[in-house]
């Protein structure tokens, strides 16, 4: 049995990256070791968050020592955790990195730490729309630690950049997010969200980013094959960008009526309905390490069409589960038409229920905990 330390976002915040964090410590739980999550009592400053807010509007998480402990911009307050966690005498500190805003705060308190294991569990190295900023800090928090996990190959090359030392480095594919509820019947879903049933849906899900590329899923949902097919897009997830552009594109396009626009970050309990009434989802980013809403997809058994960028072609192999076409509109377009006028569906659902065993939550704590030995 260890003792574990995981630091980064948790409840009460939000995001897919909270959930991380928080099913990973569950998986620790299972397998006998002792978990404390320190979160953040100031995760960013207002002025600096995209969204409408960063706190989750869900219950808590239950059987979890979740704390907020750590102030993300005060060098006081880092001095002091660093210190705290010396004295819980942990095995291991996992620290959760996605961005260079934190590469100060983990460096700083992970220098003082003497005793434990310091392991970067490391979702991205650098941001998908970066600047100097992230080239000068993600060096001093890679300095800090003994080892890293990534969630692709395509991170662990990023990871190499910034070691200058060759320190261990591991990866494990990104597990299922199976949290989320269960599979139910489409008919069911499309009644809790009121809508009909005669037609078929895609799904793009998540936070809307430029990086995320659904200018071009518009553009390629224009297009005159796929309006032979009583098909409509559902759009769910908080727009970080700017939505004028968007909906002026959907207007232009003549597809208001084809496009269902959920602007909201959809609470944990409502996501099963979105993938439950789904026919297929869609991400058609621009650049991309990984993705949660992929294993979301798994977890409902739900073909995907992902662009070959990033690792996201690792997670979803093309033709077999789903789609990893070239990063444009006609790429995903051909795809699209190819699985509705094929009816692939039942072909890729068959191979995804034997793909996702790949993804489970005990290769990746498997991987933590060996990726120092």
């Amino acid at each position: 049995m260890s003792k574990i330390l995981i630091i980064g976002t948790a409840y009460p915040y939000r995001g897919g990256i909270a959930a991380f964090n928080e099913r990973l410590a569950r998986q620790f739980q299972e397998e006998g070791d002792e978990v404390d999550v320190w979160t953040f009592t100031l995760q960013y400053p207002n002025f600096l968050f995209p969204g409408k807010t960063q706190y989750s509007t869900d219950t808590a998480p239950k059987y979890l020592n979740i704390k907020r402990v750590v102030n993300s911009v005060n060098p006081f307050n880092w001095l002091k955790v660093g210190r705290r966690i010396n004295l819980g005498h942990y095995d291991k500190v996992v620290f959760a990195y996605w961005m260079s805003f934190f590469a100060p705060c983990y460096g700083f308190m992970a220098r003082r730490i003497k005793t434990a294991q310091r392991i970067a569990l490391v979702h991205n190295m650098m941001p998908h729309e970066g600047s100097l900023m992230d080239k000068l800090l993600t060096p001093y928090f890679v300095k800090s630690m003994d080892g890293f996990v990534a969630l692709s190959q395509s991170v662990v090359g990023e990871v190499a950049r910034f070691d200058k030392k060759g320190k261990p480095k591991a990866w494990a594919p990104h597990p299922i997010y199976d949290h989320y509820g269960p599979r139910e019947p489409r008919e069911t879903a499309l009644q809790h969200l009121r809508l009909d049933a005669g037609c078929r849906y895609l799904l793009f899900f998540g936070l809307v980013r430029a990086y995320k590329g659904l200018d071009w899923l518009i553009e390629a949902f224009a297009d005159e094959r796929l309006a032979a097919f009583p098909l409509k897009l559902i759009v769910a997830g908080e727009f970080y960008d700017d939505k004028t552009p968007y909906l002026k594109k959907i207007q232009s396009l003549g597809l208001q009526d084809r496009i269902i626009v959920d602007d909201r970050f959809v609470p944990d309990g409502q996501v099963k309905d979105y993938f439950n009434a789904a026919d297929i989802v869609v991400q058609p980013y621009k650049s991309a390490t990984q993705s949660g809403v992929t294993q979301v997809a798994y977890h409902f058994e739900k073909p995907m069409l992902v662009t070959n960028v990033g690792g996201l072609d690792e997670i979803v192999p093309n033709g077999k589960v789903g789609y990893a076409v070239n990063p444009d509109p006609k790429s995903i377009a051909d795809a699209l038409v190819d699985f509705f006028a094929n009816q692939r569906e039942a072909e890729f659902v068959a191979n995804i229920a034997n793909e996702k065993q790949k993804y489970s939550w005990s290769r990746m704590s498997t991987t933590i905990k060996n990726v120092l030995k």
